[in-house]
């Protein structure tokens, strides 16, 4: 393979899994979870000497190669990469069969990819809880894998547990709909969980997650083979269908009839705590999600959009590893927008690019200093680590760089045959940048001709895979129309800038009656492209829009945003002790606490009005966020 993976250590290239038993076993008390891993291998080389697998702080107990127990060998850790284990195998192996190696393991108190919490950090505080979280490189510290998405694996696991079990794949026993943990004591008697995933995925796909839960299914659409339905503590349960349950089936139903079936017969949804770091996770078959999203008004169920996307773009064509990041992000981005068109209006899906657009350029200046991950291909170093690059720029430059396609390939019409050819052409496999785009030129000099081939040379490919700096390469425009009321009403608060007298400024909270709440927050990141308000100004919109104590994540983000820059001024030092608060739960608002769409640019942003104030607030409240988050925001801050 000429491009590999330079985030593993394993030898998938010579010898490759080709599917995976877990037999694994939860122990709360010790926050441990053990047992095994055994994979079925297909070799590639003929007479490959071992095999290599990608681990991360696991305690290796033993290895079999075919049953038969042999020597084995933990390398010294890699910061970023782990433990490589090298295994050896039998003599003279061809290429085309296989060998059966099982590793029994367990997990230590390092474990980056799983989340321990107590029953206090639950909804119910009744249950301790469990989930992980695999993307992009932290499945080795789970199991040990060959750990990077050029690699496709089907799985079956046995977990034995006192509570709930859940995974990325088809639950066999014992039925979803049965009664919670089949009928025992939960807390207290083991249930042995069966799973089934007969889709091959990446390993970044698997996951676990093991608490006080139940579910709910969603109303079945008569024609679809496929389920849908909610997991949550029994506290949500009611709050989440209610949530999602309108929209879901629909969603994924509109977009089969885009790129073509869905594959993984069930697509679950679960509410997880509220350390869970990311908005959601696409894991096949089961979708996790922040409670985050809970805001009673359904307006944040673009989030779903997004993860049941990844079914086909990401778990159906994957990227081969974390340079071609985008392929994944982008497109699902992309296509995202153009259901909100489908399910709603032109002006929905320019409104959500509108809305990324902000994100995009708050990323791009994030890494001024590291030019590099400002670019679409990131050609990473071996062992460099992804997250450092992990941003809004592969969603939003990845988005519209196919939006820039479609309109130089001549719209939807001409652009949605190619989309589906291009899910059915990929769909199981992992793929480069340059695989994609040989399929794009082969695709319309068949189907266009040369005057799509022209408009193809036409597109600056290096600018969009390779550019760096504040902008893209071509000047984006959208669909405006549900910004016009944003910007008019931002326009509005500028010009009052010299009014000194709160009293005499002309704003009320009917200003926002008719403003959806994307509208809100395209209104204040209007504002910040203006020169700061005064602090009086900054106050008094907080309060008379109620966005400094909204519930609504999303709003409060934007409003705190405005009020920290710049990090001097009388508005950011006021301001800065009250955002901090509500990252890390002070208020009460522990909805929020541990995403980190929220946490990391609040403390970033405090970090840059009162440096003690940020790291006194996370040293305080640290261990109550996931790993990932514990890593990234110890960067954020320095202290790593």
């Amino acid at each position: 393979m000429a491009d590999l993976d330079p985030t593993t250590q394993s030898n998938y290239s010579q010898i490759a899994s080709q599917s995976i038993h877990f037999d694994w076993s939860l122990d709360f008390a010790a926050q441990i979870l053990s047992g095994s891993a055994t994979h079925k291998l297909a070799v590639i080389v003929d007479a490959v000497r071992e095999v290599i697998f990608d681990t991360a702080d696991l305690e290796i107990l033993r290895a079999e190669v075919d049953r038969t127990v042999v020597q084995h060998d933990v390398k010294p850790k890699h910061e970023v990469m782990g433990s490589a284990l090298h295994i050896p195998l039998p003599k003279g192996l061809k290429s085309g069969t296989f060998i059966t190696v099982a590793i029994f393991y367990k997990t230590t108190k390092d474990c980056t990819a799983l989340q321990w919490l107590e029953k206090e950090q639950t909804q119910g505080k009744s249950f301790p809880y469990l989930f992980s979280q695999c993307q992009p490189i932290y499945a080795r510290a789970m199991a040990p894998l060959q750990d990077t998405p050029s690699v496709k694996i089907t799985y079956t696991a046995t977990v034995k547990s006192v509570l709930p079990v859940l995974l990325s794949a088809i639950r066999v026993s014992p039925p979803s709909e049965g009664p919670a943990h089949d009928g025992k004591t939960i807390g207290k008697d083991s249930v042995t969980y069966t799973y089934n995933q007969p889709v091959p995925i990446p390993s970044y796909l698997i996951a676990i997650a093991s608490g006080n839960v139940v579910y709910k299914p969603f109303p079945q659409l008569e024609d679809k083979q496929w389920r849908t339905g909610i997991w949550a503590e029994p506290e949500l349960i009611d709050a989440a269908y209610w949530e999602f349950s309108a929209d879901t089936a629909r969603f994924l139903a509109a977009e089969e009839n885009i790129v073509g079936s869905y594959r993984f017969g069930v697509y679950d949804l679960l509410v997880l705590p509220p350390s869970f770091p990311y908005g959601g996770m696409e894991n096949a078959c089961l979708s996790f999600l922040t409670p985050s999203l809970l805001t009673g008004d359904r307006t944040l169920i673009d989030v779903v959009v997004h993860e049941l996307t990844h079914s086909f773009f990401g778990n159906g064509v994957t990227h081969a590893h974390a340079t071609h990041f985008w392929l994944n992000e982008g497109w699902t981005t992309w296509m995202e927008r153009l259901l909100l068109q489908v399910l709603h209006s032109p002006a929905a899906r320019g409104f959500s690019y509108v809305i990324g657009a902000k994100g995009l350029t708050d990323a791009l200046k994030q890494y001024a200093d590291t030019p590099q991950y400002q670019r679409l291909v990131i050609d990473y170093e071996i062992g460099q680590d992804p997250d450092d690059a992990y941003s809004d720029i592969p969603y939003e430059k990845g988005a519209n760089l196919i939006l820039h396609l479609e309109r130089t390939l001549g719209g939807l019409d001409v652009f949605l045959p190619y989309v589906k050819d291009y899910v059915n052409t990929f769909i199981g496999k992992s793929i480069t940048t340059q695989q994609w785009k040989t399929h794009l030129y082969a695709y319309y000099t068949t189907n266009g001709g040369p005057e799509k081939v022209k408009a193809l040379d036409s597109i600056d490919w290096n600018a969009w895979f390779y550019g760096e700096g504040l902008t893209l390469p071509v000047k984006m425009e959208y669909d405006l129309t549900l910004a016009h009321e944003a910007y008019a009403l931002a326009d509005r608060w500028d010009a009052s800038r010299s009014i000194a007298e709160v009293s005499a400024l002309d704003f009320k909270k009917s200003d926002l009656d008719t403003f959806s709440s994307t509208q809100i927050v395209v209104f204040l990141e209007r504002l910040q492209d203006f020169p700061a308000l005064p602090f009086t100004h900054i106050a008094h919109l907080g309060t008379v829009y109620a966005v400094a104590d909204t519930t609504n994540a999303e709003i409060r983000l934007r409003f705190y945003n405005l009020a920290l820059s710049p990090p001097a001024s009388e508005a950011a030092v006021h301001f800065a002790p009250q955002a901090t608060n509500w990252v890390v739960g002070a208020d009460g608002s522990d909805v929020i606490k541990g995403r980190m769409k929220f946490c990391r640019p609040i403390f970033r942003g405090v970090f840059q009005v009162n440096e003690d104030l940020a790291k006194n607030a996370w040293k305080k409240n640290k261990n109550e966020f996931h790993p990932i988050a514990r890593k990234l925001i110890d960067k954020d801050l320095g202290l790593a």
